[in-house]
């Protein structure tokens, strides 16, 4: 006899309930996608220090235009939390402190790689894009590069492109925030 084997997907609400409960602990390095609680790779010296230069080099140049998030969750449907490494969100008076950011919320979500790039290529432009976030970068530790995704349309973008050494560049929606690779990358 076969049995039919289904996969119970959590919503978001639930999701925060097992991290009240004490189910999920604080420290835990995990992320709703899909419905799914999975584990996030551990993040070594290059990624932390890559975070950092991220958020310090965003803070000054987007100023009073974006509040920087630094890997906190961003709630992009019912059933889906990650918690990218940096977004870029329009002001809000309270900071996000009553709500999650949404995906409307969204001017730039970046990921950083070093062993998870086939993944933030793949499932996480994937779950961006069919969202409509408007654009995400995935900066390529590896490689050194920063691959930026824009233009989702029908739940994948449009455009994707590496971006080429030391061209400035800026955020879609951020015209004004320009950066290079070597800001970046240091």
């Amino acid at each position: 006899m076969a049995v039919e084997v289904s996969r119970r997907r959590f919503t978001a609400d639930e999701y925060q309930a097992m991290g009240r409960a004490g189910i999920l602990r604080e420290d835990d390095r995990v992320e709703l996608i899909d419905g799914e609680v999975l584990a996030m790779n551990p993040i070594g010296p290059p990624h932390i220090g890559s975070v950092n230069r991220l958020n310090r080099l965003f803070t000054l140049r987007a100023g009073e235009a974006a509040i920087v998030q630094v890997q906190l969750p961003v709630r992009l449907d019912p059933h889906s939390e990650p918690q990218p490494d940096l977004v870029l969100l329009k002001p809000r008076a309270d900071f996000y402190g009553t709500a999650a950011a949404g995906p409307d919320d969204i001017l730039l979500a970046i990921e950083v790689a070093q062993s998870s790039l086939a993944y933030d290529r793949g499932i996480k432009a994937a779950l961006y894009a069919r969202r409509q976030v408007a654009e995400y970068w995935v900066v390529d530790l590896v490689h050194g590069t920063v691959i930026r995704h824009t233009d989702p349309v029908d739940g994948r973008y449009r455009r994707v492109a590496a971006v080429a050494h030391d061209q400035p560049f800026a955020p879609t929606l951020l015209p004004d925030c320009v950066v290079t690779t070597r800001d970046i990358f240091g």
